[in-house]
């Protein structure tokens, strides 16, 4: 049974930023399933209930909105991974459930950081459908199949030991950098939660385009297949390539532990992509077990950055056991830096082609 959802009202909704592909000018639907199990994606329109710990949902354009009792807000389901924040699964049903992620992302809470209190909850009042009463889902809003690129960029990878490792600043850095160097830079965030901050970022450093998943599909890519993660990474560097980019940076959220990112760090389809590897970690012992682990797959690691270079002394503890650099985010944004870290990534990459034809 569906209804349509009437223009002013959707007027007055929160809209998330996990669903800002969504053309709210065409018409909607509310759709009510008693017996629909949500999807991953599935577009819903939510009630707050209790406001707890999001006081604020992320928009469309990136403002923050503060949250009132009452207050309608149109989300999407997923499942979230962040050891600092929650560990959140796909609810089995259309009953109340928890705001995840100030982006947009409705699950049901599993466990908490210490440091966090409960979330904010919610209650659905009907999944989102179009005119005819079809459930939207974010896949429906993704990028279609990029034009064909002439070359491929040369493409950075930037992956780190754990949430808040630095992962996103070491992009930003060295994006910025690259854009000193006088290249034209795109960048991607190829995993995660969604949030507008760090694509935003990446385009202050300089990126003439930046794209995340939700532009492939997903609001969230926890217990999303590896299959689908790998076809939207490559959708994404594609859509890159196809600008006339210079070079890529990509980011992987998470740490190395996380089953997708390190699974997908194992696929040969990114493995083709991939020139160049960036660890960011937060201290020196996170440092050396994420190059030795990277080196063991056979991923080009080229130097360590991350949270660890605000110390000095962890700098020099991390460097007396690594055979790269050590870079901060001051040195990453220097142009000769960046333009010798390209220099190095394409070297590297022409050498493994080289032996590949040997």
């Amino acid at each position: 049974m569906s209804a349509a959802l009437e223009p002013a009202r959707v007027d007055r909704l929160k809209v998330a930023y996990s669903v800002r592909n969504l053309d709210l000018g065409t018409p909607l639907s509310l759709v009510h399933h008693s017996d629909h199990q949500p999807r991953h994606g599935d577009l819903v329109l939510a009630e707050v209930t209790k406001v707890g710990y999001h006081e604020v949902i992320e928009l469309t354009d990136g403002r923050k909105a503060k949250l009132y009792l009452g207050d309608e807000l149109l989300l999407a389901y997923g499942a979230r991974y962040a050891p600092d924040h929650f560990e959140a699964e796909l609810p089995d049903d259309l009953g109340a459930c928890d705001l995840v992620a100030a982006g947009g992302v409705l699950g049901k809470v599993r466990s908490r950081n210490a440091a966090v209190s409960a979330p904010t909850t919610v209650r659905p009042l009907g999944l989102v459908g179009d005119s005819a009463g079809r459930v939207l889902n974010v896949s429906d809003l993704a990028l279609g199949a990029p034009l064909a690129a002439l070359r491929k960029p040369p493409t950075f990878v930037v992956v780190g030991t754990s949430m808040n490792s630095g992962k996103t600043t070491t992009v930003a850095s060295l994006v910025h950098g690259l854009a000193r160097a006088g290249l034209r830079v795109g960048a991607a965030k190829l995993t995660g939660t969604a949030a507008g901050g760090d694509p935003w970022l990446f385009r202050d450093s300089g990126a003439v385009v930046a794209l995340d998943f939700t532009d492939a599909g997903m609001a969230t890519t926890f217990r999303i297949p590896l299959e689908r993660l790998v076809a939207s990474s490559v959708l994404l560097h594609g859509h890159l390539a196809a600008r006339g980019v210079d070079a890529i940076v990509r980011e992987i959220a998470d740490g190395l532990l996380q089953p997708e990112t390190s699974q997908l760090l194992d696929r040969p389809e990114l493995r083709r992509l991939t020139d160049g590897v960036l660890f960011a970690a937060a201290d020196s012992s996170g440092a050396l077990y994420g190059v030795q682990r990277l080196r063991a797959a056979g991923q080009p690691v080229l130097a360590v950055s991350g949270l660890l270079t605000a110390s000095p002394l962890a700098v020099r503890e991390a460097q007396a056991g690594l055979d790269v650099p050590v870079y901060g985010p001051l040195d990453l944004q220097s142009p000769a830096l960046a333009g010798e870290l390209l220099r190095r990534a394409t070297a590297e990459a022409t050498v493994e082609v080289g032996e590949v034809l040997a």
